[in-house]
């Protein structure tokens, strides 16, 4: 047992990482080219998180939470500053990419290193399958605004025409009505089909056939991995410019919906500032954080920054701050300019310079290159930390030695690369993944609740050190004390919250036990909260691991059961792979052996 969970000495995975292994086990040529400074760091963070989320998620949580949903930026921005403090803390004395899989395997052991890197495959190529759909998405509504059209079956994924398809066929079997009639109905509230689902029932339809089956794929989405892809692996140098001239452009456009929509705000429409009090500003949890995830990807370039002590860190903390203002101002300019009301709609940035707002037409054209760009530096940020991952668990013996193998020319981990880019491209062509948000967001969850866990495990060793970039806090009585406000301000503004956690409702055809579920996970944080708390009285842990680690649970507990039993499922495929492969291949392990013989 005790083999599962052996420790790899900072001072090891420092040797290793300088060395720079290749396949051939030929240390010194393997190395990676450090290029990144610190403004390079910084884009590369607002990159990652600014994505197109923020396009469209903004007006949902406006709708939710009215005005109000600017307090639950701040909640998930502390929540991730908490985390980003302690990835800080990591990444100032490990300088090696691997990010949180490398500092669980000096903190936690082996085993919950490796659950660590198979968990980051769901955010960072997992996650790039969504983004890759979604910019083919924006990418043709682009171009159809300016009346150059894709054959409807060569821009949408093959699971999503085929269910189209079979929805219309449905409605008009069961309705009557014809496509004219359910074309014309498609855009109400109540229309038997969407405008999405005709859509797709045309894609389906006019497909040529290849052997009995319809010719439907993303195209657009096989494009933007293939150039993402080769950019990646061609150098970090030229990934660094292209990123940089985008997330400029970027902020840029963000900035001028910001201050032109300022002129248009009146005040009246923020009141009442929080009508659906907390309940409904916490609806929008899952897609808030989701606009947040990103920063983390900096800690897998730790290699080819030029001083990744001192910039990494930093570089953390600034593109959250800027993030979080960015959003802060936006939410209160969209609900100054139109009653939050109106704001559940696709597209809130276009919609409140269209006719139900300021009516500024152009406007609408500049949010949507915008979003287009916005998409791009996700995926390429996210692009560059998934090789980046798997040549940090190739070095470790967990994967096959390949995948630390670095070309000889461009200084990237090529194999890794090439890997990552098919594993995004080919789903990406025939699925359709957009579920995978919400289990991005608890993969990203569960990295930062077990980073800020391995700080605390750490802690005494730092302390030792001498130096920190996270303050030690002692959080014996600290943490109680916040507990209770919180504990109190939960009853003030939502006095039945005891009542309906106790109370199992089952709706229809729901079992008592299928309503019991939804429940289990506030119950499972809940008593991880209790246990935490004792130990803060007896360990005198330190604060800012500990808020990070219960502020970060409790945002996996909104995301439901569901993703829960997805999320479980995923690494239990994991664990299979990491005991018929890793567990074996481990040069940890086979220290080991070579020690016992």
């Amino acid at each position: 047992m005790n083999s599962l969970f052996r420790k790899k000495s900072i001072a090891q995975i420092q040797a290793d990482a300088e060395s720079g292994f290749t396949e051939h086990e030929q240390a010194g040529d393997g190395q990676l080219r450090r290029t990144l400074g610190l403004s390079d760091l910084t884009l590369m963070g607002i990159a990652a998180i600014v994505g197109a989320g923020i396009f469209a998620m903004i007006g949902k949580a406006s709708f939710n939470g009215g005005p109000a949903v600017i307090f639950l930026f701040i909640f998930t921005a502390l929540a991730c500053a908490f985390s980003a403090l302690c990835y800080a803390e990591f990444a100032s004395r490990i300088p090696v990419a691997g990010s949180a899989y490398t500092y669980s395997y000096a903190s936690l052991g082996e085993l919950v290193a490796w659950i660590i890197g198979w968990d980051l495959i769901v955010e960072y190529a997992i996650g790039n399958i969504a983004v890759a759909i979604s910019w083919s998405d924006y990418f043709t509504g682009l171009l159809s605004g300016y009346g150059i059209n894709f054959p409807q079956n060569l821009t949408m994924d093959f699971l999503t025409a085929k269910r189209g398809f079979a929805a219309v066929n449905e409605a008009t079997a069961e309705s009557g009505q014809t496509f004219e009639s359910l074309t014309a109905a498609c855009a109400n509230s109540d229309a038997a089909v969407s405008c999405s689902q005709l859509d797709a029932y045309t894609a389906w339809s006019s497909a040529p056939h290849v052997g009995g089956l319809p010719i439907v794929a993303d195209l657009p989405a096989l494009l933007i991995t293939l150039v993402i892809t080769t950019l990646v692996f061609i150098g970090i140098r030229e990934s660094k410019f292209a990123s940089n001239i985008m997330t400029v452009l970027k902020i840029a456009i963000i900035l001028l919906v910001i201050c032109l929509g300022a002129f248009y705000v009146n005040p009246a429409n923020w009141s009442p500032f929080a009508p659906n009090g907390i309940t409904g500003v916490l609806k929008g949890v899952s897609a808030v954080f989701f606009a947040y995830i990103g920063f983390d990807a900096l800690s897998t370039t730790a290699e080819e920054c030029k001083n990744p002590r001192r910039d990494l860190p930093r570089a953390m903390i600034y593109s959250l701050v800027v993030c979080t203002i960015l959003y802060i101002a936006l939410a209160l300019v969209l609900t100054g300019m139109i009653s939050y009301t109106k704001l559940n709609v696709g597209d809130p940035l276009a919609f409140v310079f269209g006719a139900e707002g300021a009516n500024i037409p152009w406007v609408a054209g500049i949010i949507a290159v915008s979003a287009v760009i916005a998409l791009a530096t996700v995926f390429l940020v996210f692009q560059i930390g998934q090789p980046r991952l798997w040549m940090a668990m190739s070095r470790d013996g967990l994967l096959p030695k390949i995948f630390s193998s670095i070309h000889p020319k461009f200084k990237t981990p090529w194999f890794a690369t090439i890997i990552t880019g098919i594993v995004v491209a080919i789903p990406a062509l025939f699925m359709n993944l957009t579920e995978v948000t919400d289990l991005a967001s608890i993969g990203t969850l569960f990295a930062f609740v077990v980073v800020c866990a391995g700080v605390l495990f750490k802690d005494k060793e730092f302390n030792e050190s001498g130096t920190r970039f996270v303050p030690y806090v002692n959080s014996q009585f600290i943490l109680p004390v916040i507990l209770i406000i919180i504990g109190a301000a939960l009853f003030y503004f939502y006095p039945s919250a005891l009542t309906d956690l106790l109370t199992v409702a089952p709706k229809e055809d729901e079992s008592w036990f299928g309503a019991f579920s939804h429940k289990i996970p506030l119950i499972v944080f809940l008593i991880l909260t209790a246990v935490i708390t004792v130990l803060t009285l007896v360990k005198k842990l330190s604060l800012i691991p500990v808020l990070g680690l219960l502020s970060c649970g409790y945002l996996m507990t909104e995301l439901g059961i569901t993703n829960w039993m997805r999320f479980g499922i995923w690494m239990l495929v994991g664990l299979a792979i990491y005991f018929l492969y890793g567990y074996r291949h481990s040069k940890l392990h086979k220290r080991e052996e070579s020690m016992q013989t």
